[in-house]
């Protein structure tokens, strides 16, 4: 009786898992990929402009974008233009942006801004970057703040809303993280 009672078990959570599994969306990685980029910034920005955005481009133009407004978060997709996508390979393909180096971070002390990109370059693979302006003061090297300008004007024309659980992976995957310090209290007078 009791080796019944724990096939019954087992199978009741082999059917129960297997059906939430057939409800998951699952995506294969993109093949296509051709770029992840993301820029955040701390600051008080215009009402009309983003303190967050993601943009995942694949090679035929077609884009992913996430941005945060005041408003609330708009996620759409869409295609780049033959323009803006020959832009976009032309800023991230030239040799001063390519020659970065991966990693820059910094003590966040007032207003920052961050910049992340995933590349896939089809001659030497992958390219991953993390720029912080940690104070508002140390610009991003020039090669960068083109690409973060594309960003904040890139405008989502003909676009079509997606839900987040559609595609989850539109902004660049090890980003940097900003950490708080721990701050002790001095209690003396």
């Amino acid at each position: 009786m009791r080796s019944f009672l724990t096939f019954v078990v087992v199978m009741a959570l082999v059917l129960i898992s297997a059906g939430a599994r057939a409800q998951e969306v699952l995506h294969p990685r993109d093949a296509d990929l051709f770029a992840r980029l993301s820029y955040d910034t701390s600051a008080i920005v215009p009402d009309d402009a983003a303190r967050h955005i993601c943009v995942a481009v694949s090679r035929d133009g077609k884009y992913r974008i996430e941005r945060t407004l005041i408003t609330g978060t708009d996620r759409l997709h869409g295609n780049l233009t033959k323009e803006q996508l020959e832009r976009l390979n032309t800023l991230l393909g030239s040799d001063e942006f390519r020659g970065l180096s991966s990693n820059h971070g910094g003590l966040i002390r007032q207003e920052s801004g961050s910049f992340g990109a995933e590349i896939q370059h089809a001659e030497d693979g992958a390219q991953r970057l993390h720029w912080l302006n940690a104070d508002g003061e140390s610009p991003f090297p020039a090669s960068v703040a083109k690409v973060v300008e594309w960003l904040k004007h890139f405008e989502a024309k003909d676009a079509t809303p997606f839900v987040y659980t559609e595609y989850p992976d539109v902004c660049p995957t090890g980003a940097l993280r900003r950490i708080q310090p721990s701050v002790t209290q001095n209690g003396k007078p």
